[in-house]
């Protein structure tokens, strides 16, 4: 049956229903707008619009949360300050990736506030303060409900300050018992609304503990607080190492799209500056290979650090590989023998 051009007039009211609320409480409270199935299911992007990313490799994505966690010291603030700073318009971009600009950003400084004033000094001092005055506007302290009671709250901070962004520093100051599921329910349903009205959420969050006999965390099992937290946001960066280090490590658990990373970053705490310092190089490997190839598993090997990769990060690394391929940076040959691993050879070098 072909779709009509536009919804009929009496679409919404079809057969009366069993429980139908009174008229006056229809009137006021149920919805009156639908979005039409085909438009909505079949005019969809490749890759979703980015606030932060480039191509597929998109790490915050438009009307998704993005969730940076770390443990205590190790950069969150500093390296969202860099965002805000690129958001408002003043750089292009972070970590080598850009960020599109938007109009205002509301900061909402709760988390030692006077330690992220410390942390935007250095970055902010010697910015024109009439852009700073008229594209960021900053919250000091918790916020005056708690979020996950009031879900309006949020939204109409953010409508208040005129601002289309928002960065909560950090979560555990927005709602009080974020490991309780109904707390982190009614955050997320905050964060869902701000998200529905245009609003780009970004959140800093902490970690629940360290991974397996103090190894690095690695999965969302270690972010902090109900899974509700971690099932509404589209995208969760983690920064790992020890406070104060100049240097950690960045994984990025949860995609919109692709994988970045990972990756070994640098703080310049006095710049307040964070640059990609080391990543694998995956183009370099296969022409180091030589006539053996590079395979997947010694692709995740050297991507994640380990020497007996997981099956998921043989697999990571083997789209990364193919990725390559696919932009015809890398040629695939298949095994020799039933059950061997594919390998990848540069293509101006050709295959043995």
């Amino acid at each position: 049956m072909s779709q009509p051009d536009m919804w009929p007039e009496d679409w919404g009211a079809g057969p009366p229903l069993a429980l139908a609320p009174p008229p006056e409480v229809a009137e006021t409270v149920l919805p009156t707008v639908y979005k039409q199935g085909g438009s909505y299911f079949q005019n969809v992007p490749a890759t979703p619009p980015a606030v932060w990313g480039r191509g597929s490799e998109v790490i915050w994505a438009e009307g998704e949360a993005l969730i940076l966690a770390a443990p205590q010291g190790v950069g969150k603030t500093t390296l969202a300050h860099q965002i805000i700073r690129a958001r408002i318009g003043l750089q292009d971009g972070v970590l080598g990736y850009p960020v599109a600009p938007g109009k205002r950003v509301l900061l909402l400084a709760m988390d030692r506030p006077s330690q992220t004033r410390r942390a935007g000094h250095r970055i902010f001092a010697y910015d024109d303060p009439a852009i700073l005055n008229d594209r960021l506007v900053v919250w000091e302290g918790p916020p005056p409900f708690d979020l996950a009671q009031r879900t309006d709250i949020l939204a109409a901070m953010c409508h208040q300050a005129g601002a289309d962004t928002v960065v909560l520093d950090s979560l555990k100051d927005a709602a009080v018992g974020l490991s309780d599921d109904q707390v982190g329910a009614g955050y997320n349903r905050a964060r869902q609304m701000a998200l529905k009205e245009g609003i780009q959420v970004l959140e800093l969050h902490h970690l629940v503990k360290r991974g397996p006999n103090g190894a690095a965390p690695n999965t969302m099992a270690d972010i902090y607080g109900s899974v509700w937290i971690t099932s509404g946001a589209g995208s969760i960066v983690l920064l790992w190492g020890e406070a104060g280090d100049p240097v950690v490590n960045l994984r990025h658990l949860k995609q919109p799209m692709d994988e970045i990373g990972p990756l070994h970053l640098t703080h310049d705490h006095t710049a307040g500056v964070t640059r990609v310092t080391q990543t694998t190089d995956l183009l370099e490997m296969a022409r180091v290979a030589g006539s053996e190839g590079l395979t997947a598993l010694a692709a995740a090997e050297a991507l994640f650090e380990v020497k007996n990769p997981t099956r998921a990060q043989k697999e990571k690394a083997r789209r990364k590989l193919e990725k390559h391929a696919s932009a015809g940076e890398l040629t695939r040959v298949e095994p020799a023998y039933p059950g061997g691993s594919a390998s990848y050879y540069p293509v101006s070098q050709g295959t043995p």
